[in-house]
């Protein structure tokens, strides 16, 4: 698509972010399912050719022919699919049908003296094609490009964390000041925690299964014709093949539970990310993070000082509209009506819609992640600023020592009150406590009190 025919898009998904979501292209478009089908078509005639119970005998130049089809499908196949289905072609009439299009594509790309004809579709629903073709093109976007996005950012993560993992910073627990931790540590939790959600997502595009049992999901036109074939077998063989687990109980359609599964898990990892993009966001509003400037963006139309953590914003509003196409489509896949009905075809042309939404705030997220920079003058002066954090600290050490009313005496010295150092000072002096407990409470300080938040880091795998 061209910058010009951008401008006139409906969704911004091809329009203003266009350049962004084409990596998708090759798995969500109209010509990507096209190609899928016929991949499904061309490699089940191969496989009835196989069986010795049909007349087919396909010779491997033949099986090159065909799967030259798919493998070499371009615009101008796309484009002679799509007039089958709209206007007829080199005489077939206009199917006003997707899937039957693509049959006769085939036929018509048959060679002249091929027999092969009247197997193409043979036996099949054009569920039986299409539950194949979408989760082969759902598999191959999340293993191409979704999970190496996810990958690059948790990859960023681990970079930041282990290079600050030294820098202490003040938590936040409610918005208020607590015990400090380091940035690094910080860091570390979300690149955990996102490694986690892509491995649930590995998880669910290994777990997608597919179906090939006919109108009813009974093989009852496959059995009808030949009855003594193991159709079961024969199906299960032919969808592991293309690398998807075998659904052997279905209706018409193969039940979504799979790619519901699959959804769930990308909003999980969406989760994660919108966290990070809200705490980013709050730490670069803190000025604990600055950001590098671009040299001629602008941050404002009328503060020309601004630099707006717009990454982070895109981000969010992106992966918030990611996961609400991701309910809907696990909510609505899941469902048909007793046998079949059609409503879910539709719904299922919005899966690379939500994919590229989701592909858009990874993106963003890293590039936002790439531009951020610890202050570390403006961490630790505010930790230093923030001396009552050590009161926890304080309130541990003598309670260890036997004090029983630890916790309120250090409570009454702090809490809802401006506290100094020299505060405790005085407070460590008055206590009862062994000169090496002194001298222990004494060395205590905000950026010294972070545990082992640094080592912390080194749990990443």
């Amino acid at each position: 698509m061209t910058d010009t025919h951008a401008l006139y898009a409906v969704s911004p998904l091809d329009g203003r972010y266009g350049r962004r979501t084409e990596p998708l292209s090759p798995y969500a478009s109209e010509a990507a399912l096209m190609r899928a089908r016929v991949r499904v078509e061309v490699e089940y005639l191969i496989a009835l050719s196989d069986l010795e119970a049909t007349p087919l005998s396909l010779d491997s130049d033949e099986r090159g022919t065909l799967r030259e089809l798919y493998e070499g499908f371009d615009e101008d196949d796309a484009a002679l699919v799509k007039k089958l289905e709209t206007d007829g072609h080199a005489g077939f009439d206009a199917t006003n049908h997707d899937v039957k299009a693509v049959e006769y594509f085939v036929r018509h790309r048959l060679p002249e003296d091929s027999d092969a004809s009247p197997w193409i579709h043979f036996g099949l629903t054009s569920e039986d094609v299409n539950n194949l073709a979408h989760r082969l093109l759902v598999r191959d976007a999340v293993d191409d490009v979704l999970l190496p996005a996810l990958y690059d950012v948790r990859d960023a993560l681990a970079e930041m964390a282990r290079e600050h993992r030294d820098l202490p910073m003040l938590a936040r627990t409610h918005g208020q000041p607590a015990t400090p931790t380091t940035f690094g540590k910080e860091m570390a939790v979300y690149a955990a925690r996102l490694g986690r959600a892509t491995g649930r997502i590995r998880g669910a595009t290994d777990g997608l299964r597919g179906k090939l049992g006919g109108a009813s999901g009974t093989y009852a036109a496959h059995v009808a014709a030949y009855p003594n074939v193991d159709w079961q077998a024969f199906a299960e063989r032919f969808v592991t093949d293309l690398g998807l687990g075998f659904e052997s109980l279905t209706t018409q359609v193969s039940p979504c539970d799979d790619l519901a599964a699959l959804f769930d898990a990308f909003r999980g990892a969406n989760d994660v990310l919108l966290d990070l993009d809200l705490d980013i966001w709050l730490y670069v509003s803190d000025r604990y993070l600055g950001q590098e400037a671009v040299d001629g963006e602008t941050g404002s139309s009328t503060m020309p000082h601004k630099v707006n953590p717009i990454d982070f914003e895109n981000s969010e509003g992106n992966l918030s509209k990611a996961n609400s196409d991701l309910t809907f489509l696990a909510d609505y896949v899941t469902t048909s009506r007793l046998q079949r009905d059609l409503s879910d075809s539709t719904v299922k042309r919005n899966i690379g819609a939500a994919f590229a939404h989701c592909l858009i705030g990874y993106d963003k997220t890293a590039v936002g992640l790439a531009k951020v920079v610890p202050t570390e003058t403006v961490m630790r002066d505010d930790l230093e600023s923030t001396p009552e954090i050590i009161g926890e600290a304080v309130q541990t050490i003598l309670r260890r020592e036997g004090q029983e009313d630890a916790y309120e005496r250090v409570k009454d010295v702090t809490r809802g009150k401006d506290v100094a150092l020299a505060d405790f000072r005085e407070m460590f002096d008055d206590l009862e406590v062994d000169d090496d407990v002194r001298e222990e409470l004494h060395a205590l300080t905000p950026t010294g009190y972070t545990g082992v938040a640094s080592g912390l880091v080194d749990n990443l795998e």
